[in-house]
């Protein structure tokens, strides 16, 4: 853990979504951390607390419409698509590290833009690698929570059989642009199913599921529920195993060891456990000839910007929870 002599200066890029938002919230109160410009072109000139309200008597922060390169680090928290078009656009000086917030980076075969080689930014499997990044591609919020599921049986070669996965996520999820299945008449009290078996985080957790168990190639039967609550991803899978629970939750605890923000139980856990903290909680059980997993998180923390300033508290060599120690909502 290095010991920095003068405060990290950081660039929010896209600072009036929700996860710009989360960034600003987590950034404003980091020990290591400066924040020097948060860009936004439809805001720029506000005050960042007239759009992200609870930041009043926070932060005197300005949106900005001009880039400054003072800084060492850069968040592009902006939608998919729009990062590609940014580093197109923008000549990033290489002294500045880049996150990612987007999915343009995220597969391997996309994961370079002129000279810069983005690293897919998953702590509990690629950890040693974001050390010597200079780019990362932040993972997306469904793959993250799926993939803390499976990481562990993939590890030692067990994933054998196919996935099955429900997975439920709140409105905050879709991000701050409205459509039809945003607005609150038809979200709330409601539950429904989308892109069935198509989802596209499917891709990223598959590349990483090879990256443990080389040649995996059994099918991901993955089904998304939109939820009819704001924040947070709660994720059941199950598959065929010889496995005794025991064992399971040996392997699991095992290949968690050493990463903090990852826990396994065997007890019953809930949203509320984790909402507002960079925690994923995981919990493996025995049915029958099936291992039973659910995987919860927050997924604007460790599904989206928490996750982003855990890979920049790696990158540059900080305790990795700096910033970090959120509270949960509990009740």
């Amino acid at each position: 853990m290095t010991e920095l002599t003068s405060k990290i200066k950081a660039g929010i890029v896209g600072g009036a979504g929700y996860t710009g938002g989360e960034m600003l919230r987590i950034l404003i109160n980091h020990p290591n951390v400066e924040i020097e410009f948060v860009h936004s072109n439809s805001n720029a000139g506000n005050h960042v607390y007239d759009v992200h309200h609870d930041l009043f008597g926070d932060t005197d922060l300005t949106f900005a419409s001009e880039l400054a390169f003072n800084i060492d680090v850069l968040f592009l928290c902006v939608g998919h698509g729009d990062a590609k078009k940014f580093l197109e656009a923008h000549a990033i000086p290489d002294h500045i590290k880049i996150i990612d917030l987007s999915q343009d980076f995220r597969l391997n075969q996309n994961a370079t833009i002129g000279n810069k080689k983005f690293v897919y930014g998953l702590p509990e499997i690629n950890r040693e690698a974001i050390k010597s990044a200079e780019n990362i591609a932040n993972p997306g919020c469904f793959a993250t929570c799926l993939q803390l599921g499976l990481l562990p049986l993939a590890g030692k070669g067990l994933l054998n059989n196919e996935v099955h996965i429900t997975a439920t996520t709140g409105s905050t999820g879709a991000g701050q642009s409205l459509s039809p299945t945003s607005h609150f008449t038809w979200r709330n009290d409601n539950l429904s199913v989308y892109k069935v078996f198509n989802h596209q985080h499917l891709n990223e957790i598959g590349q990483s599921l090879r990256q443990l168990q080389d040649g995996f190639d059994k099918d991901i039967n993955f089904v998304p529920y939109r939820g009819g609550f704001t924040r947070g991803i709660i994720a059941s899978i199950y598959t065929e195993s010889d496995l005794s629970e025991a064992e399971a939750l040996s392997i699991y605890k095992e290949y968690y060891a050493g990463h903090p923000f990852t826990h396994v139980t065997s007890k019953d856990i809930d949203l509320k456990q984790i909402v507002n903290t960079n925690k994923c909680f995981v919990q493996v059980k025995k049915h029958d000839n099936k291992i039973f997993i659910i995987s919860i998180m927050d997924n604007l923390l460790k599904g989206a910007s928490g996750q982003a300033v855990q890979n920049m508290n790696i990158m540059f060599g900080l305790d990795e929870r700096a910033g970090l120690r959120l509270k949960a909502t509990g009740f």
